[in-house]
């Protein structure tokens, strides 16, 4: 089917930046939009970015002007450049891509299985 990869979390202090990246591989025959979310401990996974197969972005407020959503088409995979880390943006952060599949064209959500950021004050 297809698989999500994430990698690029870890530890920063407040202030510091981390990239986080996420490649797509099976049987892909398209992807449209692609996106980050993250979920800390006790909360609800929430949207922290997306990015269409053109290029639109749609950011969630509390991280407008500090993160930025990129992709790469030919290699399936998805970025985030997180600056200004605050501690509140601690969490797992997970990849999500909307994915048409081979070899029927059908259309579904995939996930990645996270990756912790923790950002310390």
């Amino acid at each position: 089917q297809v698989r999500l990869v994430e990698s690029g979390g870890g530890l920063v202090q407040a202030g510091g930046s981390l990239r986080l990246s996420c490649a797509a591989s099976g049987s892909i025959f398209s992807i449209n939009t692609m996106g980050w979310y993250r979920q800390a401990p006790g909360k609800q996974r929430e949207l922290v970015a997306t990015i269409t197969r053109g290029g639109g972005t749609n950011y969630a407020d509390s991280v407008k002007d500090r993160f930025t959503i990129s992709r790469d088409n030919a290699k399936n995979t998805v970025y985030l450049q997180m600056n200004s880390l605050k501690p509140e943006d601690t969490a797992v952060y997970y990849c999500n891509a909307n994915v048409r599949t081979l070899p029927y064209l059908y259309t579904a959500d995939y996930w990645g299985q996270g990756t912790q950021v923790t950002v310390s004050s």
